[in-house]
């Protein structure tokens, strides 16, 4: 008991003389500090110039934290940016290889059915100058017309799906009817099913099919093309993807992007032959075996 009461005895005025050395210690350097003095000036420049280059060793680790953590995070985007375009690649393969199978199905169809691509089916390319802004009339105007051979009637498309047709023409612009306009209605074909239908305007981005044969046969997301009846259009240009309203309805999701409609083409569809002998399709005239050439080789049977 008295060994621990003596060691109590020195601890308590070294620590208070530890203690007092340090705030004298720290009063000093506060002072020196804080005197504005040429030569306190080149004491503190020493000193810094001393001791603070000493303390490289000590920040080393927490520098080489820092860098093994943005080393880390570095990484990881890398990992990141690696897996998405790996999903990309996958995707493009995907693509080409159903693109490889297109093509050669094209190829296939076509020589099959000796199908001739009209070399006559060009374009023209205008630029729209305004819409016709109001709700209830849907189109634009074009800044072709007829100097430039512009015709009434021809189909306009946006470089990726059916736009509407000419449906005016001056000299220097035309006023195109869009498929959303109510009095557009043109008609369609529903692949793959080949189900005819009449596409109707009602003033909004999804018209509406109508005349459907057999809707059962018909899922959204079947491709919508024109189907060329009646002269209107030529057939087989894009129109758009089914799609099913919320009425319940089934409409079209167009192709073309009515909300950027910068550039229009005008396709300069060549009109029908008309016939006026639908007889002579069948046969030439001299080789028609009707009553009037059965009675003359009967007569000439008799003779």
């Amino acid at each position: 008991m008295a060994k621990d009461k003596n060691s109590e005895d020195y601890v308590g005025p070294i620590r208070r003389l530890l203690v007092g050395i340090v705030l004298l210690a720290l009063m000093g350097t506060f002072l020196i500090w804080r005197i504005d003095s040429p030569r306190v000036e080149r004491f503190r420049a020493a000193a810094i110039d001393q001791i603070v280059p000493s303390f490289d060793w000590a920040m080393a680790p927490i520098t080489g934290i820092a860098n093994l953590i943005s080393d880390f995070q570095s990484y990881q985007q890398l990992a990141a940016q690696n897996q998405d375009l790996r999903r990309e690649l996958q995707q493009m393969k995907a693509w080409k290889e159903a693109a490889l199978q297109l093509e050669q199905e094209n190829a296939k169809l076509l020589g099959l059915n000796n199908v001739q691509i009209d070399p006559q089916l060009t374009y023209v390319t205008g630029v729209v100058i305004t819409d016709s802004g109001s709700p209830f009339r849907q189109s634009v105007l074009v800044n072709v017309g007829e100097r430039d051979g512009i015709i009434d009637g021809w189909p306009t498309m946006d470089g990726i799906g059916l736009v509407g047709r000419i449906a005016g023409v001056g000299q220097d612009t035309s006023r195109v009817m869009l498929l959303t306009d109510t009095s557009s209605r043109i008609p369609v074909t529903i692949q793959p099913s080949g189900q005819k239908a009449i596409l109707a305007g009602d003033n909004t981005l999804t018209p509406p099919l109508e005349f459907l044969e057999d809707t059962a046969l018909i899922r959204p997301g079947d491709r919508v093309v024109s189907s060329g009846d009646g002269g209107v259009f030529p057939a087989d240009l894009l129109v758009g993807q089914v799609a099913l309203g919320n009425d319940r309805r089934l409409r079209v999701r167009l192709a073309a992007d009515y909300q950027r409609l910068e550039f229009l083409r005008v396709l300069r569809a060549q009109p029908h032959e008309e016939i006026n002998d639908p007889g002579r399709l069948l046969t030439p005239e001299t080789e028609f075996f009707g009553p009037a050439a059965l009675t003359s080789l009967g007569g000439g049977a008799d003779g």
